[in-house]
């Protein structure tokens, strides 16, 4: 069973690493905010807002209570999981993109089973961006090493 996380470890560090940060942080804003509460970290540019997110990202469909949602995040969790688990060995940057979506996919999905909503609290003013949280941004940046695994890795040689 050992040689199943050795063959990506960078995925599983990714994950665990994206999970703790996304819960520690939410931790943080909930023990310290009142829910609406603002605090301004650069004026006009970023705060730090305590929302609640019953939606999808950037709250769509949020006036509907999106049950489904858990069930995604789950089933994508899974997926990835899966395919760490029991698929080939991927380069590193394909280790991180995949283990940065899961890691953002469980701690949304943890929440929204947990709570029946996301906690979101990184509020861009600047360009008026919805809020959003660090489980998102792990899932951003792991579709970014995605593209760069993609658009940039080494591409095998055919035999001529």
């Amino acid at each position: 069973m050992k040689l199943r996380f050795k063959k990506n470890p960078l995925f599983w560090i990714a994950a665990i690493i994206s999970i703790v940060l996304d819960h520690l942080t939410k931790f943080w804003v909930v023990q310290n905010f009142q829910l609406e509460e603002s605090m301004v970290l650069w004026p006009g540019v970023f705060n730090f807002t305590y929302v609640t997110n019953t939606g999808a990202a950037f709250s769509l469909f949020s006036n509907g209570g999106v049950y489904w949602l858990r069930w995604l995040s789950l089933i994508v969790s899974l997926g990835l999981i899966g395919f760490a688990w029991f698929g080939p060995r991927f380069d590193i940057w394909e280790q991180l993109g995949y283990g940065l979506i899961l890691g953002g996919a469980l701690g949304n999905g943890i929440d929204r089973f947990v709570s029946g909503y996301v906690v979101d609290f990184l509020d861009f003013r600047l360009i008026d961006f919805p809020i959003f949280n660090v489980a998102d941004v792990s899932i951003n940046i792991g579709i970014i090493c995605l593209l760069v695994a993609t658009f940039f890795a080494e591409k095998p040689k055919l035999r001529e």
